[in-house]
This record gives C-alpha cells, sequence and structure tokens, in this order.
C-alpha cells in the first residue's frame, strides 16, 4: 500500500473547518499562532491540512514554529 499525498486545502476549506474569519486567519498567520500558507502557483495558495489539524488540535497554544520542526 502506498502512503497518500498530503492534502492542500483552499481558503473556503480552512475557514469551514476552522471557524475562523478571513482577517482573523491572516492576523494569526502574521502573528505565528496560525499554520503558513504555501504556495501553489503564481495566484493559489493553500494549507497542508495536517498543520490545520494539528492547529484544531490545541489551537490556543498553537506556535508556527512547531510546524517547521516537524
Amino acid at each position: 500500500m502506498s502512503e497518500q499525498p498530503e492534502r492542500i486545502l483552499r481558503l473556503n476549506a480552512v475557514l469551514n473547518r476552522t471557524g475562523l474569519s478571513r482577517s482573523t486567519l491572516y492576523r494569526k498567520m502574521h502573528d505565528g499562532t496560525f499554520p503558513q500558507n504555501i504556495q501553489i502557483s503564481v495566484r493559489c495558495a493553500g494549507w497542508r491540512e495536517s498543520a490545520i489539524e494539528n492547529w484544531l488540535r490545541n489551537p490556543m497554544f498553537y506556535e508556527a514554529s512547531e510546524e517547521r520542526s516537524s
């Protein structure tokens, strides 16, 4: 069995899963308390599903540096 590739979630999917508003999401990204998005193409970005799941496990104490070291 092969491992499935990581899913990339677009903005609306992330907003639906987290319940955050768009402005709150981007403010938290800037503050380092929400996962950074990744560039998919020139005008397209998304978030790794695993990073969003990690944030959902403990949103109050999440630090973006945790994702970089994993």
